[in-house]
Order: C-alpha cells, then sequence, then structure tokens
C-alpha cells in the first residue's frame, strides 16, 4: 500500500461526493471523523466515528458496515475527513477486506484531500498447462 500525497489534480467529481458526504456527516454530528464509501453499484453510504461504552468504530469502519449490511457487493473508494494527519490501519484493512484495489481519500476538515491511500491490485498468476508425459503402450 502508498501513502500519496494529492498532487493538486482535480478530483473525480465521484470522489468528491464522498468527500462532501463525509464532510457533511462530520459537521452534522460534531464528530471527530466522518467517512463515505462508493460502492460498485454507485451507491454511497455516510458514517460518523462511534464511541460507546460497549462499541467504538472509526468512521470509515462504520461506513464499510453500513455499506455491508446493505448488501453493497463491493468498494469502488472511500473518504475520511478528519483532523488527524493519518487514517488507522485497522479502518484502511475494513475497506480492503471488501475491496483490496479501492482507494481510501484522506481529507481535512476543510475538505481538501491531503493523502489518497492506494494499494496495487493483487496480480494473479496463471498456471502454466500441464502437458502429459505418458505414453502409450
Amino acid at each position: 500500500m502508498s501513502d500519496q500525497r494529492d498532487s493538486g489534480e482535480a478530483l473525480d467529481p465521484e470522489d468528491a461526493k464522498i468527500v462532501t458526504l463525509a464532510r457533511s456527516a462530520r459537521a452534522r454530528t460534531g464528530a471527530a471523523e466522518g467517512a463515505a464509501v462508493r460502492d460498485t453499484d454507485g451507491r454511497t453510504y455516510s458514517a460518523t466515528s462511534v464511541a460507546l461504552p460497549s462499541l467504538s468504530l472509526s468512521a470509515l469502519q462504520a461506513a464499510v458496515a453500513a455499506a455491508v449490511s446493505s448488501g453493497a457487493p463491493g468498494l469502488e473508494a472511500a473518504a475520511v475527513v478528519t483532523a488527524s494527519d493519518s487514517i488507522d490501519r485497522a479502518s484502511l484493512a475494513a475497506v480492503h477486506d471488501l475491496a483490496p484495489a479501492a482507494h481510501v481519500l484522506r481529507a481535512d476538515p476543510t475538505g481538501a484531500v491531503r493523502h489518497i491511500h492506494r494499494t496495487q491490485a493483487p496480480t494473479t498468476q496463471v498456471p502454466a498447462p500441464q502437458t502429459s508425459t505418458e505414453t502409450s503402450a
């Protein structure tokens, strides 16, 4: 996985949408983090961090849980709005459990994307065909 700084290039409109949804969720509840994910059907799910005596989830974990519980077949992308300088590994793992190649945007509270976490899609090697060395008698 690489952690790349945004180069200032224009953000894809669909990615900008999930950053806006994450930012809105965070502002609406006053939570430390807001997150949103987009599934492979284009549906979006947003959530904030959860801190209860019996349950703690990061905003990203909560958004992934919302997507999974709604039947999302996979994820294309995720966004987290936070004042933190990083996204914790458990949150990134929640995304990549469902979608190993999905990118995760980290934006500051103003909505400016600060980092894009990307993973390389796993490469699958196809085994070489086996040839038979048997001969008939």
